[in-house]
């Protein structure tokens, strides 16, 4: 079972990576004059910046020590046209909403559930910038029920 702390750790380690993303992405964006496209990919580098520092705080009030960030992360190489960047930035955020919905699962009441709901909000808003698709539970795999067997024409003979 994996506790708040871990939970708290492993999101951290996720902002990392979207902070180091969001700052790749938006100098990829810069030289095709795409202004708007790239202060969406600013507004979200900053959004997890704030996050990570957040993050970092609820760790250490947890009485954890932060995780540190990798040297460095693996990103696409063909980083050259606004629709794979959009796209790369949708699979960070789409990763940052799973964390969060992990958080919420993980946390009791109290401030880092709070903190992983809202930030679950926004950044599921923000994937939709990117072409995400809205989802009635973002970062949540709903599981179907099953479909009932259907019956035998032997039983529904019988039960005539």
């Amino acid at each position: 079972m994996t506790t708040e702390l871990d939970a708290l750790q492993q999101t951290l380690a996720g902002e990392h990576a979207a902070v180091h993303a969001y700052g790749v992405l938006a100098g990829r964006a810069a030289p095709l004059g795409l202004s708007s496209f790239r202060a969406g990919l600013t507004a979200a580098y900053d959004a997890h910046l704030t996050r990570r520092d957040d993050l970092r705080a609820l760790v250490t009030a947890d009485g954890g020590v932060p995780v540190a960030a990798e040297p460095s992360y693996l990103m696409p190489p063909d980083l050259t046209t606004r629709s794979a960047i959009a796209e790369e930035a949708l699979r960070t955020e789409q990763a940052c909403v799973g964390q969060y919905a992990a958080l919420v699962a993980a946390g009791g009441p109290g401030p880092a559930r709070s903190w992983a709901v809202t930030a679950l909000g926004e950044s599921a808003l923000t994937a939709l910038g990117f072409g995400g698709e809205p989802a009635p539970l973002p970062g949540v795999t709903v599981i179907p029920a099953p479909t009932p067997a259907p019956e035998s024409s032997a039983a529904s003979a019988s039960a005539s």
